[in-house]
């Protein structure tokens, strides 16, 4: 039988399951917490001092996670880490009285390679477990003054086709030319452009559902089955007629788990509502963004991909009226109560078997995850591939 998460700790609170009365002014979340000072990057130990300091590779870091145990976050930055590094480049300014056209400067110098180190280390002792690389990436893309532009145009994808001919993937490059984010042009190019022409799109077969569980199962060799698969090369061996995309939603929204269930019915039942909830409760957490959703499975609960839990509890958050100005806390709180009972089940026969029920199937969409510790924890599962 699945094991039931302990409650004790944590009582229902008293409250309505109404939700809370709708204001006529966008509620701002408050977070509580403190940032480093500027100073705090020299008094840096350990894997947090090399983290904000030492510029690495993905290679390298992989290394140092084998040959020194050293832990670091990836994927999605949570909404508290970017308030983090919001204030830390508002501090590194104000300390040094300059204008935002002085911080734009060091963020996109004119030559790639004069990279300030003192602000990209401050920012990066802003969010200890994130590699300075990675801090460097994620503020040049929000920051990015070509973010933003909406659909690819035939004549932008015309470009962008000359300029990897040209070039290469060298995506920086690219972007010049094609007025793009490097970024964009990389996933533009790698998701829609190359193997366009005999790519399918529309509902899978049989056929290809059976090809693709079969190259995921043979990739696994030890791997995380949901987490830690290169669907780039997933995508190589379909013959590049799905996209790395298709290929890994396919499998973490509907493949993995009827593998996972020796191809048995699998339906999401209110005792998994009652899990995840309780699961998630445990964590005390001051922003859902913060949520490691692969820590939530358990040799007794894993049919579930991260992505599915993800969007599972967005839909139990969208239940709630009025929960665009609660605070995750006072959603909590309602979510709780309306989960407090266990519910009954059925007979389990194995840990790999699902309670059949009448609840809906996953609405489409999900919320976003944070980023995730790589090294002793999982590594996070987002659109980019472990590349």
């Amino acid at each position: 039988m699945t094991a039931i998460p302990s409650t004790s700790a944590r009582p229902p609170a008293a409250v309505s399951t109404s939700g809370a009365k709708k204001s006529t002014k966008k509620h701002r979340r408050t977070l509580d917490m403190t940032l480093p000072s500027a100073s705090d990057s020299s008094s840096l130990t350990g894997h947090a001092h090399l983290l904000a300091t030492k510029w690495m590779s993905p290679a390298k870091l992989a290394e140092l996670i084998a040959s020194e145990g050293l832990v670091y976050k990836k994927g999605k930055f949570s909404a508290i880490e970017i308030k983090q590094i919001n204030d830390a480049i508002e501090n590194y300014r104000t300390t040094r009285n300059l204008s935002e056209e002085d911080v734009n400067a060091i963020i996109f110098p004119s030559d790639e390679k004069q990279r300030d180190a003192v602000f990209w280390s401050e920012l990066s002792s802003a969010v200890s477990e994130r590699p300075i690389i990675a801090v460097y990436h994620y503020v040049r893309r929000a920051r990015h003054p070509m973010k933003g532009q909406g659909k690819w145009q035939p004549e932008e994808d015309a470009k962008l086709i000359q300029a990897v001919t040209s070039l290469g993937q060298q995506w920086e490059n690219v972007a010049r030319l094609v007025g793009r984010m490097a970024t964009d042009c990389r996933d533009r190019y790698r998701n829609h452009i190359v193997n366009r022409d005999k790519r399918v799109s529309g509902p899978w077969s049989s056929a290809e559902e059976e090809k693709l569980t079969q190259i995921v199962v043979d990739m696994q060799k030890g791997k995380d089955l949901d987490n830690d698969i290169f669907w780039g090369k997933v995508s190589e061996m379909m013959g590049g007629t799905r996209t790395r995309q298709q290929c890994r939603i396919k499998w973490t929204d509907s493949l993995s788990k009827r593998y996972k269930a020796d191809g048995q019915s699998a339906r999401w039942s209110s005792r998994d509502s009652f899990i995840l909830i309780h699961k998630i409760d445990s964590l005390n957490v001051r922003d859902d963004t913060e949520i490691d959703w692969k820590t939530m499975q358990d040799p007794q609960w894993n049919l579930w991909s991260a992505h599915v839990l993800q969007r599972r509890w967005l839909t139990m958050k969208k239940g709630i009226k009025g929960f665009e100005d609660m605070t995750h806390p006072e959603i909590m709180d309602i979510l709780r109560v309306k989960n407090a009972d266990v519910p009954h089940a059925k007979v389990v026969k194995s840990a790999k078997f699902v309670v059949d029920s009448d609840d809906e199937e996953p609405r489409a969409g999900s919320s976003t995850g944070p980023g995730t510790s790589a090294g002793q924890r999982k590594g996070d599962s987002s659109d980019s591939d472990s590349e």
